[in-house]
């Protein structure tokens, strides 16, 4: 999958690029970033790329000309997502969507925004991380390479990315590591056991408890199992015994 990221401030980026699993992405070439700068399109003595707004008000406005340049220098294909505060709301579901695609353009916003006619004539999908604003969108940009990335074939492990926070609509079961005993907190003797039948029900447990303490939400939209029914009734009984 190729990344094609249009930002004022490309240097941001490095770091995360560069580091970890992101790095192997690319040097295996399971995945291709590429930065550009919509200022290297600008025509003027000033390399300008944004203006007061019309009508009055506070802030810059990110101009139209650069932008629409140097997505229409590079574009082959595929959405053309804004990060913005205005757009749907980023989740799981829409990271395995954009997996699909080999190829995503991300344009990331600054100052006050951008012209409209970018939004009503260049851009083909709004992305937000929530509801809340950042100085721009790069963050939000180097979130949904990362989130992205992780989905496609070979860039994890397999197996991976299967029973993990939101992969199946539940968050995910605890996980525990060696020592045995931390401190005097110890693993489950579950986990200990080798019962791989009997773990996959404390797992599946664990995920439903988690889920109903910390993401209620997320519970009552799903199609729950007579056993997922039946493990309920007991967490909610356990519960009444603390």
């Amino acid at each position: 999958m190729r990344f094609d990221i249009f930002t004022l401030f490309p240097e941001m980026f490095r770091g995360p690029l560069s580091e970890s699993i992101l790095a192997r992405a690319q040097a295996q070439g399971l995945i291709e970033v590429a930065l550009h700068n919509p200022r290297d399109m600008t025509t003027d003595r000033h390399h300008i790329v944004d203006d007061y707004p019309y009508g009055g008000g506070a802030g810059m406005v990110m101009k139209p000309e650069p932008l629409f340049a140097a997505v229409e220098a590079v574009y082959q294909g595929g959405p053309i997502i804004l990060m913005s505060a205005q757009g749907r709301r980023f989740t799981q579901a829409v990271a395995r969507e954009l997996a699909t695609e080999p190829r995503l353009t991300l344009l990331c916003g600054h100052y006050e925004g951008v012209d409209e006619r970018v939004i009503e004539h260049l851009v083909t999908d709004e992305i937000s991380l929530g509801d809340f604003v950042l100085t721009g969108g790069e963050l939000a940009a180097m979130v949904i390479v990362d989130a992205v990335s992780r989905l496609l074939p070979g860039v994890l492990a397999p197996g991976s990315t299967t029973e993990e926070s939101h992969t199946a609509g539940l968050l995910e079961y605890p996980q525990y590591t060696r020592p045995v005993e931390f401190r005097g907190w110890r693993v489950p003797d579950i986990l200990l056991s080798g019962h791989h039948a009997a773990i996959a029900r404390w797992r599946r447990k664990e995920s439903l408890r988690r889920t109903r303490a910390r993401r209620p939400d997320l519970l009552a939209q799903l199609d729950l199992s007579k056993e997922d029914e039946k493990l309920l009734v007991e967490i909610e009984a356990e519960d009444k015994k603390l």
